[in-house]
């Protein structure tokens, strides 16, 4: 089983994204055959500082060594150091339409609805599908909000091979487990983002203590003050006990029995400590790996391995098409 997963490079990992994707992409190194990409040309959809864009994709590589994806078992790589990408999106889209692109919901939030948008964001869904069929893809681990590019790209792949004869993989999403799903401390109603511009709405995975205790210190609330599990009326409260228990193994219940009558601000104390102690081996081990030149021979390594996989994939492709000689 061949498995494809994808990072941005833009803003800090944070706890949703650990708790929600990037611990079950390293249970996935025990199923499958992994192939992990920090997805630099999607970043490039919106304005990026060079610099800074360069020092964040060695960040999210550092990151994803951290948490346990081995670069030995899997393949981790720079999406930009395999060229087949770019020359596959370029393929499927051509044999994409313009009524299927406009119709994608994350394009709608990203352009907010502007007459004009950079035309890379109206067709990265496509450069999605090119990431994922470029590597015969068997799963593809993604969050719910993902669901929409994986039908387009199963859509693309099925649309080839019923024109040009058995051409892709038709690949399947593996929708990641809900339970640990991670919303904003400031707005419970709203996933934990990156992008949001209130820093502590989220915790990202390189915060410093401090930050970490003023973020949850601070997280919304409610006016109850009984630490108990109800999404629908209690949804930051929810959130944090859901974050309690994916950080330190204990059921919610067994939370919610042990907070009986204790008010929020043992419980919001009691979190930080939780989360500043679980956090520490990651950011123990990032600072190990960012400054080694061990990261940059470990992605080049994995650029090399994917583009041996690559290749044979796009030769195939051309080949359907009639491209070159």
């Amino acid at each position: 089983m061949r498995v494809f997963s994808g990072v941005q490079p833009t803003g800090n990992i944070h706890l949703g994204n650990y708790l929600g994707a990037l611990k079950q992409f390293v249970e996935l190194q025990e199923e499958g055959d992994c192939i992990y990409c920090i997805v630099d040309m999607h970043a490039i959809t919106l304005p990026q500082d060079a610099k800074q864009l360069r020092e964040s994709i060695l960040d999210v590589a550092a990151l994803y060594m951290a948490v346990g994806i081995d670069p030995k078992r899997s393949i981790v790589f720079v999406q930009s150091e395999v060229s087949g990408h770019a020359e596959l999106g370029w393929i499927l889209a051509c044999n994409s339409y313009t009524g299927e692109l406009s119709r994608m919901t994350q394009f709608k939030q990203k352009s907010k609805e502007r007459e004009s948008a950079p035309t890379g964001l109206f067709v990265y869904p496509v450069l999605m599908a090119a990431d994922i069929l470029l590597y015969d893809t068997d799963v593809v681990p993604v969050g719910n909000d993902q669901k929409q590019h994986i039908e387009l790209t199963r859509d693309i792949a099925l649309r080839i091979n019923n024109t040009y004869g058995e051409t892709f993989v038709v690949p399947d999403g593996r929708f990641l487990k809900t339970g640990a799903r991670v919303m904003a401390l400031d707005d419970p109603t709203s996933k934990m983002s990156k992008s949001a511009e209130n820093a502590h709405s989220r915790i990202s995975l390189t915060d410093d203590p401090a930050k970490i205790k003023k973020s949850i210190m601070k997280a919304t609330t409610d006016s109850e003050g009984s630490v108990r599990f109800d999404a629908a009326e209690k949804p930051g409260v929810s959130n944090l006990l859901s974050i309690y228990s994916a950080m330190s193994g204990k059921s919610i219940p067994e939370l919610e029995k042990y907070y009986e009558g204790s008010g929020y601000g043992a419980f919001k104390k009691d979190l930080v400590d939780v989360v500043v102690e679980g956090l520490r081996p990651i950011q123990e081990r990032f600072a190990e790996i960012r400054g080694s030149e061990q990261l940059i021979r470990d992605l080049k390594d994995g650029a090399e391995r994917a583009n041996a996989i690559a290749e044979p994939v796009l030769k195939r492709v051309k080949e359907r098409f009639g491209l070159g000689l």
